[in-house]
């Protein structure tokens, strides 16, 4: 069977020499606590790993792609596409191969857009929402309330629009405010 370790709270004292072989310490503890929790980390760090790899080759793609099918020259390139289609057609007799063709082509190039377009849209979207939380947190006299607003349900948020809403009603009507939202001064 195997060896039982007694703990000690401290350096083995006596002249126990068994005892001194399987004595842990609590540096020792914490040594092999370590050990044990670097290899789970590190089996961790390796899957966080790919998935970081995954995450941010998809995330330089998608960048890349949405520059260049998001230029003139790739509109070109999709009415070229069209063209050569179109003047395929007699040569195909107007075939359903030939309109399948363009149907599978355009599905399969659209089911794609669609997860590009909306990565595009997620980093566009937080990078403006991370802006505008730090100009609210940097205004002085701003709601910090409205930082995060995105998180709110939307009942949170019609009732936000609405309170915004009354607050430019009252605004338009009182005739003792400027366009700027400040007292009016009397010249």
């Amino acid at each position: 069977m195997g060896k039982s370790i007694r703990f000690v709270p401290g350096p083995v004292r006596g002249g126990d020499r068994r005892a001194r072989n399987y004595a842990v310490t609590r540096e020792r503890l914490s040594e092999m606590a370590n050990h044990a929790g670097t290899k789970e980390a590190e089996s961790n760090k390796e899957k966080g790993d790919f998935f970081c790899m995954v995450t941010d080759a998809f995330r330089c793609f998608a960048q890349r792609a949405s520059v260049l099918l998001g230029s003139a020259w790739a509109f070109c390139g999709a009415v070229l596409v069209i063209v050569v289609w179109l003047i395929t057609g007699p040569t195909f007799h107007f075939s359903d191969t030939w309109q399948l063709i363009i149907n599978t082509a355009t599905t399969v190039v659209t089911f794609l857009m669609v997860f590009l377009i909306q990565n595009t849209q997620n980093r566009d979207a937080k990078a403006m929402h991370l802006k505008l939380d730090e100009l609210i947190r940097a205004m002085k006299g701003a709601r910090n309330q409205l930082v995060d607003l995105e998180n709110l349900s939307d009942d949170d948020l019609k009732k936000l629009e609405e309170q915004f809403r009354r607050l430019r009603q009252q605004a338009e009507h009182s005739r003792t405010r400027s366009d700027y939202g400040q007292p009016a001064t009397s010249p």
